[in-house]
């Protein structure tokens, strides 16, 4: 899998650069997020601008890292423009998935959970107190 990525301390960006999410990219995708899982990165976008294709096992992987991020308290947020790969993405039913056009639109919407978070924790914090 050709990629490159950047960590930051709210989330990683991996910005691949493959035409296909299929053979073995969704497995050495796979891996790559289990070893951000263990770095403690919870919060994952992955810019999928040059992709034009996911096949099942693609999809299969997208649902499960999705699955870890949300147990995780974070997010996985895809990143692309081709309608056509967004609407076989929707139609592949990955509750809870996010999907924006832009990298820093992700950002945002990494930073935007980080709050929602912070608001739920504390209002928790409110009624154990109560």
């Amino acid at each position: 899998m050709n990629y490159t990525i950047e960590k930051n301390e709210q989330y990683a960006l991996i910005r691949l650069a493959e035409s296909a999410f299929e053979g073995d990219v969704p497995a050495e995708f796979e891996t790559l997020s289990r070893v951000l899982f263990r770095e403690g990165y919870s919060n994952i976008i992955v810019d999928m601008t040059p992709l034009q294709s996911v096949d099942m096992a693609g999809v299969n992987t997208i649902r499960k890292i999705n699955r870890q991020c949300t147990n995780e308290v974070g997010l996985l947020v895809l990143v692309t423009k081709n309608d056509t790969l967004i609407e076989f993405l929707d139609k592949a039913s990955i509750s809870d998935l996010t999907i924006l056009p832009t990298v820093e639109e992700a950002i945002d919407a990494v930073f935007m959970n980080e709050l929602e978070n912070d608001f739920r924790s504390e209002n928790d914090d409110e009624y154990d107190a109560g």
